[in-house]
């Protein structure tokens, strides 16, 4: 057996956290300076002994990224969508790390668009060049892109070191040339006046929260003008412009309330109108339409119910039903076009979209409509781009675990659909040599929770599969069947991949969410090896053979799980991982406290929640036993959750696990110029996740 490198070991210093009575000693907490020449110098140490134990990965990790790049049309065209008087649309090129967003008049081509045989359609006028933007740039991510009503300017924003603060240049599309200098330490979110003279955009406080909206005047002399200041810090904002191009909104929001302010995009010199006070436990989402607001509340039902009010409305008191809530159907959204309503459903943690005629005659306002229809067992669907308001078709998007990313136009009037484009998927692939299945756990309270699996058609369910479990489980955000290129290297060599629908997430309802967060946040954890166990009991997964996987709150789930059931895990890997929850929850300069304390609960407050938080945060309940090969890879300018946290984690598992590093190693990867998605150009993502890929497949001998 050769001889293994020496991991890094980090310093112990003492550092005291004392809440409750409690006072715990936590010695990595120095970690947390990225301005600490010792800090960096110990996750370069951590990425040179990663590399070391990884070396043999190298062949692999090609094999993966070259399967991933062969089987991608690598030079592209998005489905051009019609917006005033012009084909909107991205491409990529072979080769080039970033998409290049364009144009065409309806004049040159009064048809779709599409490449020609030497590259770019006839007539394209470049917008903006991702490739020219990331020129001597190690990062490069966008944050906004928002073209004038008049269609003349474009305002876009920059982050080219992962902290997502951007910068926002304007460009003169009749010159090409940027005719503003650079408004720095902006938040997300671009609004134009309806005339083009301003721009309204978001900035954000020490801890990362938007919580301010500014105008910019375009050609003035002066400074920026401050519109709107949220001071209470469980609110965020986004700032958007309606679909009709009628109002500039600003929606306010905590995980329980929310308010919405609308301006005409006429009147950029006006004040913001509120569209109803916000009520403590009341959410609501706003569509302008013409003389209506379509807003989607919970006011009424937990999973929420479709109200129509006047465009004056400033009260819910305004409001008429026109879906009511019912149990077992969760309204998620609803998009307002001229003639026709679009309203996002989920049922039996599937999504659906239920169109709706506008009809004048009716007490409701709309008529009885349809639902789109999808022939799948596990599927996605959503609407796709829509920009224009008056339209006669909507564009969806469905794909499932087996069919690629298909784009339909939908007759609004008929129904039918056409469709307009299938992701390709090159090197031979045809879905019908894999299977795709629904397959349901029942959890220790008897609750059924839903999976979604994969795998290749000659795979047996006889126990004897290498598998592949993903799960996220938090705020409310449902992780639908999706198809994915690099999922097929798993595939194509044996690997059963499945998602676990778990409580935390909105898969089946907002109870679903409630039941996994606050004090039944254990549900999270215990749901998702309760999938675990099904996957082997049904006989999909070998039970020493199965990985895990997720990222962010799903990094949490990954280090919950790991201490709750370690000997049900070959290997995990946690992306970004909130592994120190509790010690960041505690700190309400952070960006995930203040505002996440309606998630979790706040442990500054109650020692009830602190104790409750303790007893799962994964930093803090790490067992002296065997664990699988865990990799976690994290991000130096991760402003969502900080490279301390993966940092922290993985000294105090090399100290404390009894698992034998030469097969199960420990292993932190840091990018270090970075944020909370990884590296953004495509072939370096590609890169990092065939990294990824091979260190699992490793693992599981399927390789």
């Amino acid at each position: 057996m050769s001889q293994l490198p020496t991991p890094p070991a980090a310093t112990k210093i003492e550092h005291l956290r004392e809440h409750h009575g409690e006072s715990v000693n936590d010695p990595y907490e120095w970690l947390r300076d990225k301005n600490d020449p010792k800090v960096i110098a110990h996750l370069e140490a951590e990425n040179a002994y990663t590399q070391a134990r990884t070396s043999h990965l190298d062949g692999l990790t090609d094999a993966v990224f070259t399967e991933i790049k062969s089987r991608t049309q690598q030079t592209d065209l998005s489905v051009p969508v019609r917006h005033g008087d012009w084909w909107y649309y991205s491409r990529t090129v072979e080769g080039q790390q970033y998409a290049i967003h364009s144009r065409i008049a309806l004049t040159d081509s009064p048809e779709r668009p599409q490449l020609e045989p030497g590259g770019a359609p006839a007539h394209e006028q470049i917008l903006l060049d991702g490739n020219a933007e990331a020129a001597g740039e190690s990062f490069l991510a966008f944050g906004a892109f928002e073209v004038s009503h008049d269609g003349m300017q474009v305002a876009y924003s920059i982050d080219t070191s992962g902290d997502e603060r951007f910068t926002v240049r304007i460009k003169d599309l009749a010159t090409g040339t940027v005719t503003e200098p650079g408004i720095e330490g902006v938040g997300y979110g671009l609004a134009w006046s309806a005339d083009g003279s301003h721009l309204f955009y978001t900035r954000v406080d020490d801890a990362w929260r938007p919580h301010q909206v500014w105008r910019h005047e375009i050609g003035g002399s002066g400074e920026d003008t401050l519109i709107f200041q949220e001071d209470d810090e469980r609110y965020w904002m986004g700032l958007d412009t309606s679909r009709d191009e009628t109002h500039i909104m600003i929606g306010l929001g905590t995980k329980n309330t929310s308010e919405y302010r609308i301006l005409p995009a006429t009147d950029p010199l006006g004040e913001f109108r509120v569209v109803s006070p916000r009520e403590e436990g009341v959410e609501y989402a706003v569509e302008v339409a013409g003389d209506d607001l379509w807003i989607v509340h919970n006011k009424s039902h937990k999973d929420s119910e479709l109200a129509r009010a006047p465009l004056n409305s400033t009260s819910s008191a305004d409001w008429t039903s026109v879906i009511p809530g019912q149990d077992g159907q969760r309204i998620v959204g609803v998009d307002a076009f001229a003639t026709h309503l679009a309203v996002s459903l989920r049922r039996d943690a599937l999504s659906q979209v239920r169109i709706l005629p506008l009809d004048a005659a009716s007490e409701t306002g709309v008529g009885e409509g349809y639902q789109v229809p999808v022939d799948e067992v596990v599927y996605s669907i959503d609407t796709g781009n829509n920009p224009a308001h008056d339209t006669a078709s909507l564009q969806v998007v469905i794909e499932s675990l087996v069919t690629p990313r298909s784009v339909y136009d939908v007759d609004l009037a008929t129904g039918e659909l056409t469709l307009l484009k299938r992701q390709p998927v090159l090197g031979g692939y045809d879905p019908n040599d894999y299977v795709q299945h629904r397959l349901w756990a029942t959890a220790a309270d008897g609750t059924q929770v839903p999976i979604s699996l994969v795998a290749r058609k000659d795979v047996s369910p006889d126990g004897t599969a290498p598998g592949l479990l993903y799960g996220y489980g938090s705020y409310e955000i449902s992780v639908d069947p999706y198809f994915s290129v690099a999922r097929l290297s798993y595939l194509d060599r044996g690997v059963v991949y499945a998602i676990a629908h778990i409580r935390g997430g909105g898969e089946m309802g907002r109870g679903w969410y409630e039941n996994g967060r606050m004090e039944h946040k254990k549900n999270t954890f215990t749901d998702f090896v309760t999938c675990a166990d099904e996957l082997v009991s049904s006989g999909w997964v070998a039970p020493d053979r199965l990985a895990a996987e997720g990222g962010s709150a799903g990094g949490l789930l990954m280090g919950a799980v790991l201490n709750l059931a370690p000997e049900k895990f070959r290997a995990v890997h946690a992306a970004v991982p909130f592994v120190d929850a509790l010690t960041t929850i505690l700190d309400p300069s952070l960006p995930l406290t203040v505002g996440e304390w309606e998630e979790w609960g706040n442990p500054l407050e109650s020692g009830d929640v602190y104790e409750y938080m303790r007893t799962y945060t994964p930093y803090e309940n790490i067992r002296a036993v065997d664990y699988p090969a865990i990799l976690a890879t994290t991000g130096l300018n991760d402003t969502r959750v900080f490279f301390v946290e993966p940092a922290k984690w993985v000294a105090r598992l090399r100290e404390t696990v009894t698992s034998d590093p030469q097969t199960r190693p420990v292993l932190l990867k840091t990018e270090m110029v970075a944020g909370h998605g990884g590296k953004t150009g495509r072939y370096d993502a590609w890169r990092e996740t065939a990294f990824e890929v091979a260190f699992l497949l490793d693992q599981l001998g399927a390789n």
